[in-house]
């Protein structure tokens, strides 16, 4: 059984940002939602780890150390993708702000 981190998850999220990002933006916003992407690709594979080190180690075919060390990487896999979220809606917000 699959652990959801976030319900709604954060790739639709940062997805949705990317999208707004790139919307009638310059040629090189593109590069910069294909970042996003990848990074949520590492989100979610990390995430899937965790979860494959999880039932290993509850089918005792796996190591608790290899566990841990799983659900730390995805952990701070995820915390960073927040970040940069979080980063990302503070800069939309303090340019939507700005007098025109």
């Amino acid at each position: 059984m699959p652990i959801e981190l976030i319900p709604g998850g954060a790739a639709g999220a940062i997805a949705k940002v990317a999208r707004v990002a790139t919307a009638g933006a310059a040629p090189g916003a593109g590069a910069f939602a294909e970042s996003l992407q990848k990074m949520l690709g590492q989100v979610e594979q990390s995430a899937g780890d965790a979860n494959v080190a999880v039932g290993n180690m509850l089918d005792k075919t796996g190591d608790v150390h290899d566990a841990m060390i799983a659900l730390q990487r995805a952990e701070m896999s995820l915390q960073l993708t927040v970040q940069v979220r979080n980063k990302l809606v503070q800069a939309y917000q303090d340019i939507m702000r700005m007098p025109v």
